[in-house]
């Protein structure tokens, strides 16, 4: 009888795995089961379209968060250098979904916010408008967001708080990339003899650079992750209100808002020397800070701690720095060849060992990438050494189609 059974549920198996059912592909680019592919470039995987087509099959929640927002503008990245319309279809569908079911440029569940981390979105807005030749809800959705920008709450000196009420008379690094890159290219695509804005975000660079590198002797040039102007967060210097410490992400965040400003910040404005000036700064304190051995950088990256328990070579904050480095040797701000070698071998690292190929359907996973640091903490070593970390994690998968596009326009300059 046992046998009777066992061989009925066997044939049972086979009738259904021989009848199996091809389900239709819905709006998915890239559906569930088809196998990734890596492409060629330079006779190596061409991971630009790699990890685009890897990470539209593993799947992204569709919101507007600052960490979507970046990663659409990888995708489009893709899009830029191959033509295919999967990628431009994507984002697009993407930044459409958010815009529902008003679907008159008010953003689902913004909810007129004051986190500036919200404002990175604006990006995708204006790709998309100018992709559809100006369709104007998308513009709407965007000057939302640099509204936004004009109410926001800010220092006595004109900084603008990471976030209110939560973040009363602070400024991080990493809204400096949130908020100013926005501003700048909004500014340039709608209002570009506006002197009073570009004043405005000339401004917000020399608060960050003379905030976080007050202590910049024990840092070696490196900017602290932000600082309290009132000097009474937890974490905050009773003399200076700088956070204790280098926290990889936050610098690059801000090197990448650095060569991103500078894409639309005007060529006769005062302020623009002083941009490349922070940029070359904080290039020099990123090649420095390079580990000799694994050509990758800390999560936790002040001078010291490299050897102690709980630090380790993070992704992100790595592929960030070898995106604005490859970018800034590209337009010309940054010009030592240890600038270029420091990208080189830092990518390098990148491709061999974040970046790991899925035996099962050939996806590539992005790995290493700490999941989250922030001045809500305490902000001391042991709170940044404790976060997880996390797989195909947008903040790291974003910098990497970044730095890969420039490694593939750096190769094609070499040819």
């Amino acid at each position: 009888m046992k046998s009777f059974f066992v061989s009925s549920i066997a044939l049972a198996s086979a009738a259904v795995a021989s009848a199996r059912i091809a389900l239709p592909n819905g709006w998915f680019k890239i559906p569930p089961e088809k196998k990734i592919e890596p492409g060629k470039f330079n006779s190596k995987p061409r991971y630009l379209i790699w990890m685009a087509d890897s990470q539209i099959k593993h799947g992204v929640e569709p919101t507007f968060a600052y960490t979507v927002s970046a990663y659409l503008s990888g995708i489009l990245l893709a899009y830029d250098r191959t033509g295919d319309d999967k990628y431009r279809d994507y984002v697009k569908r993407h930044a459409d979904t958010v815009l529902y079911p008003a679907w008159n440029g008010e953003i689902l569940l913004h909810n007129n916010s004051n986190s500036i981390d919200d404002i990175r979105f604006g990006h995708t807005f204006l790709d998309i408008y100018n992709l559809t030749g100006g369709e104007e809800i998308y513009k709407v959705a965007a000057d939302s967001l640099k509204d936004q920008i004009d109410r926001s709450f800010r220092t006595p000196d004109g900084g603008f708080y990471h976030r209110y009420p939560v973040y009363i008379d602070q400024m991080w690094l990493d809204g400096i990339y949130m908020l100013d890159v926005f501003y700048a290219r909004w500014t340039y695509e709608f209002q570009p003899d506006n002197t009073t804005a570009w004043d405005d975000i000339a401004l917000q660079f020399d608060l960050i650079d003379a905030g976080t590198t007050v202590d910049r002797e024990r840092t070696n040039g490196l900017p602290v992750h932000g600082f309290d102007v009132s000097k009474k967060s937890i974490w905050a210097d009773p003399e200076t209100g700088a956070a204790p410490h280098v926290w990889g992400r936050a610098v690059g965040w801000y090197i990448m808002a650095l060569v991103d400003t500078l894409d639309y910040f005007p060529e006769k404005h005062e302020g623009r020397a002083r941009l490349i000036k922070y940029l070359r700064s904080v290039a020099d304190a990123i090649v420095a800070a390079q580990d000799p051995n694994y050509k990758g950088w800390y999560n936790i990256m002040d001078p010291g701690l490299e050897g102690r328990s709980g630090n380790y070579i993070e992704s992100s904050g790595s592929a960030m720095f070898v995106y604005g480095l490859l970018k800034g040797v590209r337009l010309g701000y940054l010009e030592d060849k240890k600038y270029l070698d420091t990208a080189l071998s830092g990518y390098e690292l990148m491709t061999e060992t974040f970046a790991e190929k899925r035996k099962a359907d050939g996806a590539l996973v992005w790995e290493w990438t700490v999941q989250t640091g922030s001045l809500s903490s305490n902000g001391t070593f042991e709170y940044y050494a404790s976060m997880p970390l996390f797989e195909n994690d947008l903040k790291g998968v974003a910098p990497f189609l970044f730095s890969s596009y420039e490694y593939e326009l750096y190769i094609e300059g070499q040819q």
